[in-house]
């Protein structure tokens, strides 16, 4: 498992849209759009609420891996950060996480928790004296 650094924690905070990558078994890849994307305490985890997934959905059942693309002009770095995907559809977190999307309005279903436990983190971010692609964590 891998824990971000206070400042990587303090830029996810700043997101408010995250890029967030998927791939068949195949090898088939899919980007989209989440907005309900939570770093847990820990640093380690990030809860991914699947409202709308459909690919996404599919490929996470065939290939349980994901990436999240973090930056922005209000971001100090820019970072990949990758990790192993379980689905939660009850249990706890499910639920903790179905009252949280719930309170942001009825319109958003909730079918399922993605839960990623990050495994590794790269830097993206292009220029004189900057490392892209090298691993961070």
């Amino acid at each position: 498992m891998v824990k971000l650094t206070d400042e990587m924690k303090e830029d996810f905070a700043k997101m408010k849209i995250f890029p967030f990558a998927t791939a068949s078994k195949g090898g088939d890849p899919n980007v989209i759009p989440i907005g309900m994307c939570d770093l847990q305490e820990d640093g380690e985890t990030i809860w991914i609420a699947d409202n709308y997934f459909n690919k996404t959905r599919n490929n996470l059942d065939e290939n349980p891996r994901g990436a999240i693309y973090m930056w922005g002009p209000e971001i100090k770095g820019c970072y990949q950060i990758k990790g192993d995907i379980e689905i939660k559809t009850e249990g706890e977190d499910y639920k903790k996480m179905y009252k949280m999307v719930k309170s942001k309005g009825d319109r958003f279903p909730a079918k399922a928790l993605a839960v990623m436990k990050i495994t590794e983190v790269y830097e993206c971010k292009p220029g004189i004296g900057t490392e892209p692609g090298k691993k961070l964590l």
